[in-house]
């Protein structure tokens, strides 16, 4: 079941109980006011003839003509029908409409409840809307009604009870009902079909951009159209789930690109020293061999797998590092102390005179992973120096800029051109001019450096011109350190063994 159809069935199920809750609710409302209608009109014609009783000390009489009686004059089905009856039940007298009426139908003894003084009792009975008034002289006379004298003239007669019954044919009523009955079934039925066109007509226009957005995404995984999916250009929820979905796509795309790119480069960088040492050692079986063939053949093998276990560590630590799912355990680290520390690791390298140092010598203060950092700052270092010649400077710097702790490792190498510049972090990236000067490497430590600059919440920008050297820049959010905070973070801990540039 498509999604228009099942959001039209629920707004149609929807309308569907709106409609037959206001439906039922003015048919009962109709129902209640018909009725209460009926019964008012037997309530005044009980009033009516308790008018024509007189009250006397003696009894009850019955006197029409003093009082001009036009109720039950006419026939119609519409009109009251009325009866007089004495305690014994004998009927007194009677509208003139009672003839072939029907009335008074037989009502079971009992199914009139005994009502207070004066008061009316109603019921039904097949075919009519009956009303009663019993009316006792005992009682009357107690409440205060009648006259202090007798006036009983000849041939007046008095009756100690009369009963009053007045009664209504409530088929008027129920043709009524009847009629609104049809025609708020027809109302509702009719807006009922009108909401099921429009409604459906509405949720396949509305939904019409999800099922292009569809029919594209199927064409597109037939084709293999690298593209994204067409904008609906609706102003709405929809565009906006276009423009996330074609914003995750293209992220998605990237993505396996740099995957494929980056496993294409993997296993050649490592399928070239695997050979490499496979074919060292078929060479050195073919013959026996002095010892120093050997030994030269075994610094040969020992450089080619420190070398690719550099190149694995290297893999394994930015295939880690782009599925890390927790953040890094980061602590206050002052670039200012971190900085010289890491250069005096190559106090005993051949070009340890050309390094320098420039800044503060504390209060550069960031959070970050020490001992990460640490290998980031020496891969710089470590690049800057296999790129530039003996002699020429390589200077660290630890500065401030607005809201950033930085860290600035500078060369006066070979330098990069744009291009270069603009590749210089890709994974087994190396400059053209790198492999004709026959620098070592397999391209992996800047990698590794914007990896551990990124996870750290920085960023690294790399500014280079032909000939004159190049200048990488270390940006980490800037920290305020409190009074307690430790000045002297430990290198030590989990150093990961990540190869250099």
């Amino acid at each position: 079941m498509s999604l228009s159809t099942r959001l039209s069935l629920f707004l149609l199920a929807t309308l569907a109980a709106v409609l037959l809750g206001f439906s039922s609710t003015l048919y009962l409302l109709g129902r209640s006011y018909l009725h209460n209608q009926l019964d008012e009109r037997l309530e005044k014609a009980l009033d009516t003839l308790a008018a024509s009783v007189d009250i006397e000390t003696g009894g009850l009489e019955w006197e029409p003509e003093d009082r001009r009686m036009m109720l039950g004059v006419e026939s119609d089905v519409e009109q009251v029908r009325w009866t007089v009856q004495d305690d014994l039940g004998r009927i007194v007298d009677g509208s003139r409409n009672l003839l072939n009426s029907g009335f008074p139908p037989e009502i079971e003894p009992g199914s009139l409840p005994e009502m207070p003084i004066d008061q009316t009792a109603m019921t039904d009975a097949p075919g009519w809307r009956i009303a009663r008034r019993h009316l006792r002289l005992a009682e009357l006379v107690k409440l205060g009604r009648g006259h202090p004298e007798d006036d009983l003239a000849d041939g007046d007669v008095e009756y100690p009870e009369l009963v009053l019954t007045a009664g209504l044919s409530p088929a008027p009523t129920e043709a009524s009902l009847h009629r609104l009955a049809l025609a708020v079934s027809g109302v509702s039925a009719a807006v009922l079909l009108l909401a099921t066109v429009l409604g459906r007509w509405l949720c396949r226009r509305a939904l019409a951009p999800i099922v292009q957005m569809a029919a594209a995404a199927r064409e597109k995984a037939a084709s293999n159209d690298p593209s994204g999916l067409p904008n609906p250009g609706t102003g709405d929820e929809l565009e906006d789930l276009g423009e996330a979905f074609n914003a995750l796509l293209d992220r998605r795309r990237e993505a396996l690109e740099r995957q494929q790119r980056f496993t294409g480069d993997a296993s050649h960088q490592l399928r070239t020293p695997v050979a490499g040492l496979l074919s060292l050692v078929e060479v050195v079986r073919r013959r026996p061999r002095p010892i120093e063939e050997y030994e030269q053949t075994l610094d040969q093998v020992h450089h080619e797998v420190n070398r690719l276990r550099q190149t694995v560590e290297a893999l394994l630590f930015l295939a880690r590092t782009e599925t890390e799912s927790e953040p890094l355990k980061v602590e206050p680290v002052d670039l200012a102390v971190l900085a010289p520390e890491v250069l005096g690791r190559w106090e005993n390298h051949p070009r340890a005179p050309d390094l320098r140092y420039r800044g503060p010598d504390q209060g550069v203060w960031t959070r970050a992973h020490p001992p990460l950092l640490a290998q980031a700052l020496e891969n710089l270092v470590d690049n800057a120096l296999k790129y530039s010649e003996a002699g020429t400077p390589v200077t660290v710097v630890a500065t401030r800029e607005p809201g950033k702790s930085c860290l600035v490792v500078e060369d006066r190498g070979c330098g990069l051109t744009p291009d270069e510049t603009a590749a210089v972090f890709d994974p087994f990236y190396r400059a053209p001019r790198a492999r004709l000067m026959g620098r070592s490497g397999v391209g992996l430590g800047l990698s590794v450096v914007q990896r551990i600059v990124v996870v750290s919440g920085g960023s690294i920008q790399a500014e280079s011109r032909g000939g004159q050297g190049t200048r990488f820049t270390v940006r980490l959010p800037e920290l305020r350190p409190s009074p307690h905070t430790n000045s002297a973070p430990d290198l030590r801990r989990a150093v990961p063994q990540e190869a250099r540039a």
